[in-house]
């Protein structure tokens, strides 16, 4: 992943800012400042752009008190749907607290439509969603729980028979988990 990309070439005499055919938007990745995702999504529907930001409720431990907050479930990310013009590009990341929109060598990378369908799907379950630490197929793990606590494996796939399900969104490097019920583990390098 590099710093800035550029959108897909259009010329500028033709190009909207934001196209209505939605066979030619994809959902993108914004990556924003600190605790700027409400700002930017705010400023970017304002615009009627498709925003979508994940948000779990959280309990907080405050002082002497206990609450629930509603946040992120990817901090600094958010999506956006849209054909990514030049002009497109130009009015997102101009806003307040958008720091880039993620890709691969300069290029603008689109995030698959299933992964995003996938979240929404998720977070409508009903099951408690959380953020889960990004382990790929390869990655090397240490049981936590169970009665394998303290092994150390490689993660070989997924199974249905598995009680975990994880959807991973491989863009940044981060995943969502639906706990069923699992041996807890970590990450060993």
């Amino acid at each position: 992943m590099e710093g800035n990309c550029t959108p897909k070439n259009q010329a500028a005499g033709r190009a909207q800012i934001f196209s209505p055919e939605a066979d030619r938007s994809h959902w993108y990745v914004i990556h924003t400042y600190s605790r700027q995702e409400a700002k930017v999504e705010s400023a970017l529907q304002r615009n009627n752009l498709e925003i979508f930001l994940p948000r779990v409720t959280v309990p907080s431990r405050r002082r002497d008190r206990k609450r629930l907050l509603n946040v992120p479930l990817f901090p600094g990310y958010l999506f956006v749907h849209t054909d990514l013009n030049h002009h497109a590009y130009a009015h997102i990341i101009k806003n307040h607290g958008v720091v880039r929109i993620l890709g691969y060598k300069g290029k603008c990378a689109a995030v698959p439509e299933e992964t995003v369908a996938s979240i929404k799907t998720l977070l409508k379950s009903g099951q408690p969603v959380y953020p889960y630490r990004y382990l790929k197929t390869g990655s090397r793990v240490r049981v936590l729980d169970g009665p394998l606590a303290g092994s150390i494996g490689v993660i070989m796939g997924r199974k249905e028979k598995k009680r975990r399900l994880i959807v991973s969104v491989e863009l940044f490097q981060r995943a969502v988990a639906v706990e069923l019920e699992d041996e807890a583990v970590e990450r060993w390098s």
